[in-house]
């Protein structure tokens, strides 16, 4: 397989007619479709951005067609939550996808009609404008750091499966870590809060994936630290290459900073960045060089006993 062209987007929300105050937010209840209409197009603009640049494939942001709105509680954002496969993200998408004949992972806000569940979910998208699937975040987070809250758990729930009809184009035994075959390769993706657990690497790439995008909305001392180590060790150990996107800049009115510092990594470490353009992270990415033997004379998958290891 030949090297790949790849990109994620590192933005902010880009509506901007945002209210001054926090406490004036519920009166954007009538323009939540102004708001995802507006991300959609900044996005589709940036995609356009980075197909001119040859991108094959491009990961946007957790959450991208709306602001981080879980800093908070505000029960009218649930009505951004679409079907993830038909809503009108995954359609727009879709048509940008075909455009450009660029793989896209698109997270998105899901609404599960039959059920009424809420999910945090990411559509796979192929080059061809076919939506492959969808991962549903697995691991929701509740709590607060130094700078602010994030209450997740009040929007929506932890991934459930079946999510994904039996398909071809599925790969991986495990439902809910699934893998995508598309023009570009195997993709899997793991979102925000996922990267730190245990396991959720070691699964995607037991399932094949060769490019994990893991979009993220993450702030705060420790998770600065972590975004900068985390994903060259996952890559190292599992022989992925590891594509993390985070918000950079702040959306009024809660003024929370996002650090950014959105990077591609592989088992070699990290990936240079080739893009101009602040708001996208190109790199070149060499799937081909996963099959060669690991240099340090390593064989992780081959040497583990996990009939020793803790379980819990």
């Amino acid at each position: 397989m030949s090297v790949i062209r790849a990109a994620m987007t590192q933005t902010c929300n880009a509506y901007t007619p945002m209210p001054g105050s926090v406490d004036d937010l519920p009166s954007l209840a009538g323009r939540l479709a102004d708001i995802r209409t507006a991300n959609l197009e900044h996005h589709a603009d940036l995609i356009a951005q980075a197909a001119g640049m040859g991108v094959k494939a491009i990961g946007l942001g957790e959450l991208f067609a709306a602001p981080y709105f879980a800093l908070r509680r505000d029960e009218f954002w649930t009505g951004l939550a679409e079907d993830a496969l038909t809503g009108p993200t995954a359609t727009f998408m879709a048509g940008v996808a075909k455009e450009h004949g660029v793989v896209i992972v698109a997270p998105l806000y899901e609404l599960e009609a039959s059920t009424g569940h809420r999910f945090n979910t990411a559509v796979v998208i192929d080059a061809d404008g076919i939506v492959l699937g969808r991962y549903r975040k697995t691991h929701i987070p509740v709590g607060s750091n130094e700078q602010g809250r994030f209450d997740e758990g009040f929007y929506y729930g932890p991934g459930r499966t079946p999510q994904n009809p039996p398909s071809p184009r599925i790969l991986g035994d495990n439902p809910s870590f699934p893998v995508f075959d598309t023009a570009v390769g195997r993709v899997g993706v793991a979102v925000c809060y996922d990267r730190h657990f245990e396991g959720v690497m070691r699964s995607l790439r037991h399932a094949g994936a060769q490019i994990v995008f893991s979009p993220a909305v993450t702030f705060g001392e420790k998770s600065e630290r972590m975004w900068e180590i985390e994903f060259e060790v996952e890559a190292a150990r599992h022989g992925l290459f590891i594509g993390g996107s985070n918000r950079l800049g702040s959306e009024p009115p809660w003024n929370q900073p996002y650090f950014g510092r959105s990077h591609f990594v592989g088992p070699a470490g990290r990936c240079e960045n080739l893009s101009p353009n602040p708001l996208l992270v190109v790199s070149d990415l060499d799937p081909g060089s996963l099959a060669s033997p690991d240099p340090s004379g390593w064989d992780l998958p081959r040497d583990r006993r996990p009939e020793i290891y803790s379980r819990d």
